[in-house]
């Protein structure tokens, strides 16, 4: 995994973040420190129980552990986050919110401008890098190459999202960044980071509930052929639109966002956005603005992205690239708002599938957990049939 290079040693894992000799550490670079008191703006108050984890997590950190907040998508884990970047701004401590995906750190880095408005807060991502430093910082992980032994406090969101899942020069960056303690917020926890809690290396808190006290949303299942799958989709579109609804359509490929678009134009406003998408800004703006009401995307936007009444169809969500984490990502984007709680999922499938199995075994137990009961406006109970079986055969239809 090594060249030389004028009797230098340079690893080949690295050189996409700038040629390092072996042995030789990367400089660190200068950074401003803010003595900052105060507390954030919220929109609403947060709930007892969102409180109850913030104060814990805080406890933790102050330990001198790290830990890891295991919550519901909606459920608040950038708020609850907010506690803990006070205490430490408040020691004239440095923080850094770093996300796997760009459009992600965009929208976090506005957020937290909402919150902490006596604050520079900065994005720094692809496209966006001339500034990189500010009382408060929002990156990629890809970007954490720039700020070595800087953090007293990392935040780490959705650390199991491509890219930096599984990719241990991201994992290596962003240990070396932090001098202090890292937070790591998941609603899909990946394998490494449970061990660690087995070991007592971390500490974990859970939070199931949505602010809201409402279920989190469990997808319908659809078992189909392709062709009736598109049929259901036009009419699933069409009536969530009459009712004022707007639409996160995902497909497995990039190439089915393209015919599909193609089939839905002559019915509804439609957008289509993934990874190489190049006015990514522009077209969530449009469906922020709701100019578009069907926004056609791949997993691209299965995290970090909330849209006030928006209901979520899964094409093909039998296909490899959905898995159980995505899936439960992607049903977690509906119901999050306070004025429209119940979101409505559905997945259509050719053929079973264990991690849409997993999907709704996992959502059915975090609903369980936290105590709230499916009282969605038409929802019907569970027949007697399915109670004390496998949660994952729930929900489940044949068309």
């Amino acid at each position: 995994m090594f060249f030389e290079v004028q009797g230098k040693w340079i690893c080949r894992k690295c050189l996409d973040f700038g040629p390092l000799p072996a042995g030789q550490l990367p400089r660190k670079p200068k950074l401003c420190h803010t003595r900052w008191v105060g507390k954030p703006v919220l929109e609403f108050e947060l709930m007892p129980f969102q409180k109850e984890v913030s104060a814990k997590a805080l406890k933790i950190l102050q330990s001198k552990k790290d830990v890891l907040i295991y919550a519901a998508a909606g459920a608040g884990k950038t708020e609850i986050s907010l506690e803990s970047i006070c205490w430490y701004l408040a020691l004239g401590k440095k923080v850094c919110f770093a996300i796997s995906r760009r459009q992600v750190v965009i929208e976090i880095a506005k957020r937290l401008s909402k919150n902490f408005p006596e604050l520079k807060v900065i994005a720094v991502c692809e496209g966006m890098t001339k500034v990189t430093d500010a009382d408060l910082i929002v990156c990629t992980t890809h970007q954490l190459y720039r700020y070595p032994f800087c953090f007293d406090l990392l935040i780490l969101d959705e650390l199991d999202a491509f890219p930096y899942a599984g990719n241990e020069v991201l994992e290596a960056i962003a240990c070396q960044s932090c001098i202090g303690q890292k937070m790591l917020l998941s609603a899909t926890p990946d394998a490494k980071s449970l061990r660690a809690i087995e070991n007592h290396e971390m500490e974990m808190v859970n939070l199931f509930k949505r602010p809201h006290q409402k279920p989190l949303c469990v997808p319908d299942v659809v078992t189909c052929s392709k062709f009736r799958m598109v049929l259901k989709i036009i009419r699933k579109c069409k009536k969530h639109i009459q009712n004022g609804k707007q639409v996160l359509l995902f497909v497995p490929r990039i190439a089915d966002t393209k015919w599909m678009k193609w089939v839905l134009k002559p019915f509804f406003a439609v957008d289509v956005i993934h990874s190489k998408s190049k006015d990514k800004d522009e077209i969530m703006a449009r469906f922020h603005a709701r100019k578009s009401m069907v926004l056609i995307c791949t997993t691209l936007l299965e995290r970090g992205i909330t849209v006030p009444s928006v209901q979520v169809i899964v094409y093909r969500a039998d296909h490899l690239v959905f898995t159980t984490a995505s899936l439960i990502q992607i049903f977690g984007r509906a119901g999050r708002s306070f004025k429209d709680p119940y979101g409505e999922g559905t997945a259509y499938i050719q053929s079973p599938s264990k991690a849409l199995n997993e999907c709704l075994r996992q959502l059915n137990h975090m609903n369980s957990v936290s105590g709230v009961q499916e009282n969605r406006p038409g929802a019907k109970p569970w027949p007697d049939f399915f109670r004390g079986r496998d949660s994952s055969a729930r929900n489940v239809r044949k068309s």
